[in-house]
């Protein structure tokens, strides 16, 4: 194709979450790089909503209607790509989601390359209940994120034989919560699960290391704070040392030895340099800009529906290594990965899976997962 394949990105930089837009906006530039070296002409039309919630519908509709872009990727929290997606189903785009996520949502309109609960929550409680207990403290952000997986949280502990003894939502932004942390010492459970965003997770995260110094019943190897959406762009606004040996679920991690991130390593740190790791928002969003383009070239056009044919159903080679999407629910088959966080600011491997055919609304046997194969 000679006409510049325009590829929209939407995803704020600044504001409680900007990690994950800046993040996924080199990645998503990194990628269009890549692509205009190799011939395709790639041009990525960036729209940045400043952290600012209700900006999104606008800055997608101006992408969609005056920008020329058929195709966004975009959004980092499922408030916005819910907000967002019945704007690209009226002007027939596709949604490009790269963001782990709660489920329960499949559209024709939307690709999702981001994990959904069977490839992130049920297998980190496979691996978490037998070692730790089935005590847990559900904390989330208060917004559909939180609630779901909060939810299912609740349903797996109790189809387990355990048992909630504890759970708040806090908004993304509420950083004073010396209370919240009284009430799970006293209730001392086996785990908090940690479904917060942005400053409400950080300030969360050096208070339970101010904890543990104290009690050594909350120190990480005892009671863990485990995610499944904590990356590597975000330690640095955590307190120094604060997160050290917490735990986070994820289908990337930057210190993956495997010959694709050893490959997408040298080329994301001749860009940006060799200090920098990379999270599963920068991976991520350069996967998605690298499927979408190579979509609409296969297509001979960015039409949706073909580009959706042209992506669905086949394998494709990717940093997380090879991802098939399944025609019907438009879900990646992702690996699993939990990382231990440690003392450089990355996370050591300690599980790995294969990739997991994504289940989005559970349908399959939730308490079956396949034995996870401990890496260290």
């Amino acid at each position: 194709m000679d006409a510049p394949l325009r590829i929209g990105i939407l995803y704020s930089t600044t504001g409680a979450y900007g990690a994950f837009g800046r993040e996924s906006r080199d990645g998503a530039e990194l990628a269009a790089e890549e692509l205009r070296r190799e011939g395709v002409p790639v041009e990525l039309a960036i729209a940045d909503p400043e952290g600012e919630a209700g900006r999104y519908v606008s800055l997608a509709r101006e992408l969609l209607r005056d920008k020329g872009c058929r195709h966004i990727v975009g959004t980092a929290l499922s408030a916005t790509r819910k907000d967002v997606a019945p704007l690209i189903e009226k002007h027939d785009g596709l949604l490009w989601y790269i963001c782990p996520y709660e489920g329960f949502e499949a559209n024709e309109n939307i690709i999702y390359t981001g994990p959904c609960p069977n490839q992130h929550l049920i297998p980190l409680f496979d691996h978490l209940l037998p070692l730790y207990g089935k005590r847990a403290f559900l904390l989330g952000a208060n917004y559909v994120w939180g609630w779901e997986m909060n939810r299912l949280a609740r349903d797996l502990l109790l189809e387990a034989g355990g048992s909630v003894v504890g759970e708040r939502f806090l908004p993304i932004e509420e950083t004073e919560i010396g209370r919240l942390v009284a009430e799970i010492r006293a209730q001392r459970p086996s785990f908090i699960l940690n479904n917060l965003i942005g400053p409400s997770s950080y300030a969360f995260l050096a208070a339970m290391s101010a904890l543990a110094a104290e009690d050594p019943a909350f120190r990480p190897e005892v009671c863990p704070v485990v995610s499944c959406d904590l990356t590597e762009c975000e330690l640095g606004e955590i307190a120094p040392g604060a997160a050290v040996g917490q735990l986070s679920a994820a289908s990337y991690f930057d210190s993956l030895d495997t010959p694709e991130n050893r490959a997408f390593r040298a080329l994301a740190a001749a860009r940006f340099g060799a200090d920098r790791r990379f999270s599963t928002f920068f991976s991520g969003a350069y996967t998605a800009v690298r499927l979408c383009a190579e979509a609409i070239v296969a297509a001979g056009t960015d039409e949706p529906a073909e580009v959706r044919r042209a992506v669905t159903g086949k394998v494709h080679q990717t940093v997380q290594g090879p991802m098939r999407i399944d025609p019907r629910t438009h879900h990646a088959a992702l690996p699993f990965h939990l990382g231990r966080i440690n003392a450089e600011g990355g996370f050591d491997v300690i599980v790995s899976r294969p990739p997991i055919a994504a289940d989005p609304y559970l349908l399959g046997a939730r308490g079956a997962a396949a034995h996870l194969r401990v890496v260290s």
